[in-house]
């Protein structure tokens, strides 16, 4: 297995709201997503897009927030009150292939292989095992290029 395109960074936010105006209004955002809700991962998700070059697709900034007190991103956001960066995601081709992998070298899956934000396959692997940063793996879309 190798390293993906770098997909989104997942940034922490107690409002989505605020935090789109924040990318609109200081960061020059032009295209942001409508916002929509993910019950079955407890939280409000809001895709912001930067610029790609020569073609290609930029990297996203996805915007989560908790959608209740029982949602995984309430505790991120109970020791920063204020949001930050949740966690980067990287693109694999197989996200069965890539689980093997990762699990092969003993790291940490966090949860099963569920269906993620972008509507592909994605799991989680404990930020101890990945330098620091919780680290999403998501297939790549087969639609997307």
């Amino acid at each position: 297995m190798k390293l993906g395109r770098l997909n989104h960074v997942g940034v922490a936010t107690p409002s989505i709201e605020a935090s789109i105006a924040y990318w609109r209004d200081v960061m020059g955002a032009v295209k942001i997503h409508e916002p929509f809700d993910m019950p079955s991962n407890g939280v409000k998700v809001c895709f912001v897009d930067t610029p790609g070059e020569n073609g290609t697709h930029g990297t996203q900034i996805e915007l989560i927030e908790p959608l209740g007190a029982d949602s995984p991103i309430h505790g991120f956001l109970a020791k920063n009150p204020a949001g930050g960066q949740h966690h980067m995601c990287y693109e694999v081709p197989d996200i069965h292939e890539a689980r093997k992998w990762f699990e092969g070298l003993g790291k940490k899956i966090l949860g099963d292989t569920r269906i993620g934000a972008h509507g592909t396959l994605i799991f989680f692997v404990h930020p101890k095992d990945m330098g620091g940063v919780l680290t999403e793996i998501m297939e790549t879309s087969k639609d997307a290029h």
